[in-house]
């Protein structure tokens, strides 16, 4: 098959691996990880744009290096060629190789944050990012000193707390190993994170088996949401977690 994949920078050594094993050809565009920190609205608009790039009468299909993504997907449009996602809420479902095994991690493990390769080496600005987003969608600067210069003392204060909250739920980090590592420098650095943070380290075995899967063209319903040209993406709060909706 010719096939067309769009991925997210973060996933770059996991889908370049799975593009070597492949017995299909495949061509590919990474797109930014910022796109997590811009919105979903914003995600889904430079995600189809993306899609509409794609000379159809070059490929039979365009995968979808990404999951649900924090609803990033859905209302993403099918044109004249079908799409292919995984079934995943977020990429670390996809490096642990199947959302039932990051859902049963995840309530084993509250509080946890996660680091793989890709993570480490290109979303090591993930805060930053964060804090320019709540700049862009609320309009509010994301600085303590900004905070306080606009709204004063007391409400400065709140606001920094309410926006930076998220950082302190967090108890433990988790590096996903998947055996693309080239040395041990990456765990090291995700220890070190760890410990600057005075969080716990663990590492894990991930699995490449959905990356592969999905460059294989073995798209199976319980893995993969195959969109019909003309139909768009819909998020489901059930095992589906996508569906693919007609034309209305």
């Amino acid at each position: 098959m010719r096939l067309k994949l769009i991925g997210c920078e973060i996933l770059f050594r996991e889908l370049c691996a799975a593009i070597a094993r492949s017995g299909n050809r495949v061509d590919v565009e990474f797109l930014p990880k910022g796109l997590h920190d811009v919105g979903k609205e914003e995600m889904r608009q430079s995600l189809q744009e993306a899609v509409d790039r794609v000379d159809a009468s070059q490929y039979e299909v365009i995968l979808l290096g990404y999951a649900l993504c924090g609803n990033g997907m859905a209302g993403l449009t099918a044109r004249s060629i079908p799409l292919v996602i995984p079934r995943a809420h977020d990429c670390i479902a996809l490096l642990m190789g199947s959302h039932e095994r990051y859902q049963e991690y995840f309530e084993n493990h509250p509080g946890v944050y996660f680091r793989s390769i890709g993570w480490v080496e290109r979303g090591q600005n993930l805060e930053q990012l964060s804090l320019e987003t709540t700049r862009k969608t609320s309009g509010v600067g994301g600085s303590l000193e900004e905070l306080i210069a606009r709204y004063g003392e007391e409400n400065g204060r709140y606001l920094y707390e309410e926006f930076t909250r998220y950082t302190r739920s967090y108890r433990q980090l988790t590096f996903i190993e998947t055996g693309l590592e080239p040395d041990k420098s990456f765990e090291r650095q995700a220890r070190e994170e760890a410990a600057r943070r005075g969080w716990r380290f663990e590492k894990i075995r991930g699995d490449l088996g959905l990356f592969e899967r999905l460059l294989a063209g073995r798209w199976n319903e319980q893995e993969f949401l195959v969109v019909p040209p003309g139909w768009r993406v819909a998020a489901r709060y059930d095992e589906d977690i996508m569906v693919a909706e007609p034309p209305s």
